[in-house]
């Protein structure tokens, strides 16, 4: 059993709980997003939760070609970010799994397995107090 806690990310959940124009651009938008997750995984989310915490972004539509950093892995849903996000969790079992998105029958098909859910404005308070944002 791996003991490193996993933090998956619906990319366009998160990315579409900003009002700052991501509509424009939304590979930038998840781009953005997957730079802010580099960090969280170093410092461990939430803060109890010590490091480190493999950072999983599942990422669709327009922002499927994003690629993965250092820190953090982009899984392209070939179809439903959501089955994507169910499935990497199952994939998990026996692992801390925490899943990051506002969708209400994804949230609830995650913890059915057992999985942790925090809505998009957790990640951001974690990001806002990010040593290099203080």
């Amino acid at each position: 059993m791996d003991p490193t806690p996993l933090l998956i990310v619906d990319a366009a959940n998160v990315v579409g709980s900003r009002p700052d124009g991501w509509w424009r651009d939304r590979a930038g938008a998840t781009a953005r997003l997957r730079d802010s997750l580099t960090l969280v995984g170093t410092l461990g989310v939430p803060p109890e939760l010590p490091p480190p915490v493999e950072v999983v972004l599942v990422v669709e539509g327009a922002a499927r070609d994003v690629p993965g950093t250092d820190g953090v892995r982009v899984v392209a849903a070939p179809a439903s970010g959501d089955d994507a996000v169910v499935e990497l969790v199952a994939a998990a079992s026996g692992r801390r799994r925490l899943v990051v998105t506002a969708d209400r029958e994804l949230r609830e098909r995650v913890r059915a397995q057992g999985a942790e859910v925090y809505g998009p404005r957790w990640l951001r308070d974690r990001e806002e107090h990010t040593p290099e944002s203080d």
